[in-house]
């Protein structure tokens, strides 16, 4: 008989929940909830909290005037992105409508702005700072070093003026790729996936991933850029601050946990055990819903197109229906860009946390053309007064 499927205790469905493990009990004493008990207390189904979970914040969601307000505390005006009918707009015009374009070619006409390529000795600045961490060290550390390194090598980079900006925006977009292993290249998703080793055959895919990724209304890294630069940090600084936001798990590190959760199931784990593990974390079926979306997220209904035509494309997929099966069987929640992602990085045989570089690359667009939007704006007006509510 195949072992029972890992369980949460108590205390993890309280906290998935985010209430008392009283109110647990609660809910189980309504029917709300199944239990089993046994000599070490109650148990709980993480697949059965979870669509709990997920019911629980529809209910108590009030309904938002537009899709893609959400329920902010506040609201920045934006002419970026937007989200309508389901459906993914750069300045108007349908995000999967340009994922046959280049990249660069996208941006440039995203932020009305020539490419410049990053100077060499920037690269080697960078290059050398990714060399300095250890081994072990994940994407998002390789990112913030070389972060760093062209940010000390650019003596001009405290100017808030547009070109400055667009130039500091080329130099990453250009550099990166190359300061984390890949090749100069014109076409730079062709160049991040050398970093890699990966065939040219990649390319296509990695460049729809990029251009679905710049920009999904405002996410916290993407209000952390904007905060930032309200305060006037330079272009570096305020994608510094983007990425302190995105390096977590209910952010861009979602994508690394949804690569592993898709690389277990196509090494024969059982879909249903794999996302049983995967849930002891408390932080959600990785690669799953969307508040944004009514159905499956837009970008990943375009990005999954390009998997199966990559070397592991079919068994990928095949992985990918598996767990979307149970998924929305048992959580009612469709596949989210995490998951296309994952897919990308799995098909193409690229290691697990490629897929939370490609989301920093891409978005890192967005990220600039909002430091533009906000060096526009008064200074200092994200800077919100707390209200003292302690003894």
């Amino acid at each position: 008989m195949p072992a029972p499927l890992p369980r949460l205790t108590a205390a993890q469905a309280a906290a998935r929940l985010g209430v008392k493990p009283e109110t647990v009990y609660a809910y189980v004493s309504r029917g709300l909830l199944g239990r089993e008990r046994d000599a070490r207390g109650s148990t709980f189904d993480a697949l059965e909290v979870e669509a709990f979970a997920t019911g629980r914040r529809r209910a108590a969601a009030q309904a938002p005037s537009h899709p893609t307000t959400g329920m902010p505390l506040g609201v920045v005006h934006t002419d970026i992105a937007d989200i309508e009918d389901d459906e993914l707009l750069y300045r108007g015009r349908r995000a999967r409508d340009l994922v046959d374009r280049p990249f660069a070619e996208v941006v440039a006409w995203l932020w009305d702005a020539e490419r410049v390529d990053a100077p060499d000795p920037a690269i080697g600045s960078a290059r050398e700072m990714v060399a300095a961490l250890p081994p072990h060290a994940g994407a998002m550390d390789r990112l913030r070093a070389a972060l760093t390194g062209f940010a000390a090598d650019d003596p001009l980079r405290h100017d808030a003026s547009p070109a400055t900006l667009h130039r500091i925006g080329w130099t990453l977009l250009t550099g990166l790729p190359v300061a984390l292993g890949g090749d100069p290249d014109h076409d730079i998703a062709l160049s991040l996936a050398r970093a890699w080793n990966a065939p040219a055959s990649v390319g296509p895919a990695v460049n729809a991933a990029l251009v679905l990724l710049i920009d999904h209304d405002l996410a916290v890294s993407t209000f952390a850029a904007r905060v930032a630069a309200s305060a006037r940090a330079d272009g570096y600084a305020a994608v510094s601050a983007a990425l302190g936001a995105a390096d977590s798990p209910l952010h861009i590190s979602a994508a690394t946990r949804t690569a592993r959760l898709l690389t277990r199931v196509r090494r024969g784990l059982d879909p249903e055990r794999a996302l049983a593990e995967a849930l002891q974390d408390g932080n959600g079926i990785p690669g799953f819903g969307h508040p944004l979306y009514r159905d499956v997220d837009d970008r990943a209904d375009a990005l999954f197109p390009f998997i199966a035509a990559l070397p592991d494309g079919a068994g990928t997929m095949d992985a990918v229906h598996r767990l979307s099966e149970v998924v929305a069987a048992r959580a009612r929640l469709r596949p989210n860009v995490d998951l296309a992602l994952a897919a990308l990085a799995s098909a193409a045989r690229l290691p697990e946390d490629a897929a939370s570089t490609i989301f920093v690359v891409g978005r890192l667009a967005g990220w600039i053309a909002h430091i533009a939007a906000e060096y526009a704006e008064p200074a200092m007006r994200l800077r919100p007064r707390g209200e003292y509510v302690g003894r």
